[in-house]
């Protein structure tokens, strides 16, 4: 059996595209598989658990009828739905996860991340991701109208594209001694992440040994997965059809 990692699908309604590849993704190759753990990004944005968006409806019951088959389903936030809360979690019966995290996976250590925290070049993003990751400030947000938050969310997207076209990408990546550390304090040998969409296995040297760091892409043309079983892991893209 396989385990199956994916993230930053940025699901939105103004591209079906990928939702339709992530509702044959659930009802086909996810319906047999151990568990599957989503890595952030799931959605494009995310104002709060009360937002009645009919596309994002349908992807939740997708969710739900996959968890209800028997498939355990795992999510982390990213940096575009960290406002996923406990009713997300009950309406979809996923079970969420902290970021990072350590699992186990056929005998071996593996530490999840979404890997937004890994990119500590780029200050001014860190200064935002604390400010957003905070539980006063989110509650702050979900205490404003819908439509206030919805248009909040739709100025902050506009913002980060700005900003992200002003600057180099590689300040966007993340930053290798901020990887070296990771290991180190984590005590594994595997980090498996998303949020850069530079999919990727790349070998991490800790003098003592190599480690390996395993970056998932985004959705944006074709799929991308990590399928692991017995074998180890495989970063994979998935064409759409």
């Amino acid at each position: 059996m396989t385990t199956l990692f994916i993230s930053d699908l940025h699901l939105d309604a103004n591209r079906p595209e990928i939702g339709e590849q992530f509702l044959q993704f659930l009802q086909g190759e996810a319906a047999g598989a151990d568990a599957l753990y989503i890595l952030g990004d799931l959605f494009e944005s995310w104002v709060g658990d009360d937002d009645p968006n009919p596309h994002y409806a349908i992807m939740k019951a997708a969710i739900r009828k996959l968890v209800d088959a028997g498939v355990p389903v795992f999510f982390m936030h990213g940096n575009r739905d960290f406002m996923i809360g406990e009713r997300f979690a009950e309406e979809t019966g996923v079970t969420l996860l902290d970021d990072p995290v350590c699992i186990e996976i056929h005998g071996q250590k593996v530490l999840l991340s979404h890997g937004d925290a890994l990119c500590i070049d780029d200050q001014q993003y860190q200064q935002v991701r604390l400010m957003t990751r905070n539980p006063k400030w989110q509650a702050m947000m979900r205490a404003k109208p819908l439509e206030e938050r919805i248009a909040f969310a739709e100025q902050a997207r506009k913002q980060s594209k700005e900003y992200m076209d002003s600057v180099g990408e590689d300040i966007m990546d993340v930053n290798q001694d901020a990887v070296v550390g990771t290991f180190r304090k984590r005590g594994v040998d595997i980090l498996l992440h998303g949020h850069t969409h530079r999919p990727a296995i790349h070998d991490v040297d800790l003098k003592d040994r190599i480690a390996k760091r395993i970056v998932l892409g985004d959705w944006y043309d074709h799929g991308s997965v990590v399928r692991w079983d017995g074998n180890g892991p495989r970063l994979e893209a998935m064409p759409r059809s």
